[in-house]
């Protein structure tokens, strides 16, 4: 490589959006009360067209950010890509109420979607995301009486 090209090839590595230099890690959340998510379908409602509605209720996350405070950063709420009994992600959307600085939001497994963004100010967050799940259950190959369960989990993404 000559040196003119080698010096636009390091101008424009330098003038790259932020995000390229971007850390990521997983947030470490075993301090929740309940993170996995585990549904034997008791609480099922009426159909929407081909959609069972199970409504989930909350649950809590409590996540150590103390490595991170002072820095500016993103989280992102991960679904996990493979579901036990799920044939295809189509077969499930996950929907979340965030009850604090969490944006609310939805997302198929697989999905990672941001909920944060700011500069983490405290060592721990803490967090309740009212979840609802709706299935098709033609998507659906569990044993009799077995439970869908998966567990989420969440990222962190940090700038230098």
């Amino acid at each position: 490589m000559n040196g003119a090209r080698a010096h636009r090839w390091i101008a424009l590595l330098l003038l790259s959006p932020a995000a390229a230099w971007a850390l990521v890690a997983r947030l470490d959340d075993s301090a929740s009360p309940r993170a996995q998510v585990r549904s034997d379908f008791a609480n099922a409602q009426a159909m929407d067209g081909n959609l069972v509605v199970l409504p989930f209720g909350r649950i809590e996350y409590r996540l150590a950010t103390a490595p991170h405070v002072g820095r500016r950063a993103r989280i992102f709420y991960v679904i996990p890509p493979a579901v036990a009994g799920l044939r295809s992600p189509a077969g499930l959307q996950v929907q979340w109420r965030g009850n604090g600085a969490f944006a609310s939001g939805s997302g198929r497994p697989g999905d990672r979607v941001q909920v944060w963004n700011g500069v983490v100010q405290t060592p721990w967050m803490n967090e309740t995301f009212d979840l609802t799940l709706r299935i098709d259950p033609r998507e659906l190959r569990l044993p009799t009486g077995a439970a869908l369960s998966f567990e989420s989990i969440f990222e962190i993404e940090t700038s230098p």
